[in-house]
């Protein structure tokens, strides 16, 4: 089993599906949440979503417990009820320091302040960190797989990496983290549960408390917004479990006129997607007990 550290928020209904995910995914030993802001709200919702697996003792960390908004979308509240606030949780970078290691993967869904705050610390190190976000533009993507609203651009706005753009830096540079892979929105843009995903889903649900909790947020969801929703975090937890739904291109990152880019760059330890495989990516998504073969990306 992989060992994942899965760092989120509750703006956007992704963050909590890829929760669910790992929680109940027969590959992944979820060792620990962290959650930017981290308000109580936010705490409150993840406790109750790890009682439902029985996971009630997961650590906790936030990184701002006194941030004065709720920040948990209404989505989660009609859907999964509005659980009672919680101030149960640990500083988000001291979680990352002590449960982040040579052999864990972090994936992150938030701005990067829990791990911009973490990496600065005396005795951190991780294995490999699995970030959505990032652009692979038109250097890097062949023509007739660029999204069309991405055509010919080389560089794009990221939410999470200009969420706490110090910190993205930070992290970016840090020698202590062994291997990065990002997210690039001119793939994950494409990438969209839908009615037929939500019925492929519908069909294999019973087999996993996981997919039970899924289909039924999404249903929700879907009933609001017939053309789906985007799947960005899903598909970086899901790229996390098995490196090969991916197609990877080693780069630098960098921040330029515009937003975010990357350059090729041949050897290097950062990676971003730039195509992806879907079949293998929706086997992974609804993978049950002794379905899901071992492919993730090795710390």
């Amino acid at each position: 089993m992989l060992d994942i550290v899965w760092d989120m928020e509750t703006s956007d209904p992704d963050d909590f599906i890829t929760l669910l995910l790992l929680l109940g995914h027969p590959m992944v030993n979820l060792k620990a949440v962290t959650i930017t802001p981290g308000t109580p709200d936010q705490v409150g919702l993840v406790r109750r979503a790890l009682s439902w697996f029985g996971r009630e003792h997961l650590p906790i960390g936030a990184f701002d417990l006194s941030h004065p908004k709720d920040c948990v979308s209404a989505w989660h509240h009609r859907v999964y009820g509005r659980a009672p606030p919680s101030w149960d949780a640990e500083p988000g970078p001291a979680v990352l320091l002590r449960e982040c290691d040579d052999a864990t993967i972090l994936v992150t869904g938030a701005p990067l302040k829990n791990l911009g705050a973490a990496v600065t610390q005396s005795g951190f190190s991780l294995g490999c960190w699995v970030a959505q976000g990032g652009f692979a533009g038109a250097n890097l993507v062949p023509e007739e797989r660029q999204l069309p609203a991405f055509k010919g651009r080389l560089t794009c706005p990221s939410y999470n990496l200009d969420g706490a753009r110090q910190a993205a830096q930070a992290a970016l540079a840090a020698p202590n983290i062994a291997e990065r892979y990002f997210i690039s929105k001119n793939v994950c843009h494409g990438v969209v549960y839908d009615a037929d995903l939500h019925a492929i889903v519908g069909e294999v649900k019973d087999c996993s408390l996981s997919l039970q909790l899924i289909h039924r947020g999404m249903e929700a969801y879907l009933k609001k917004n017939a053309a789906g929703k985007k799947l960005h975090d899903p598909l970086a937890a899901c790229c996390a479990i098995d490196h090969s739904i991916g197609v990877w291109a080693a780069v630098e990152l960098f921040r330029g006129k515009g937003g975010w880019g990357a350059e090729p760059s041949p050897g290097s330890s950062t990676h971003i997607i730039t195509d992806y495989n879907r079949e293998r990516f929706i086997e992974v998504l609804t993978a049950h007990a002794g379905s899901a073969r071992s492919g993730g990306i090795q710390p």
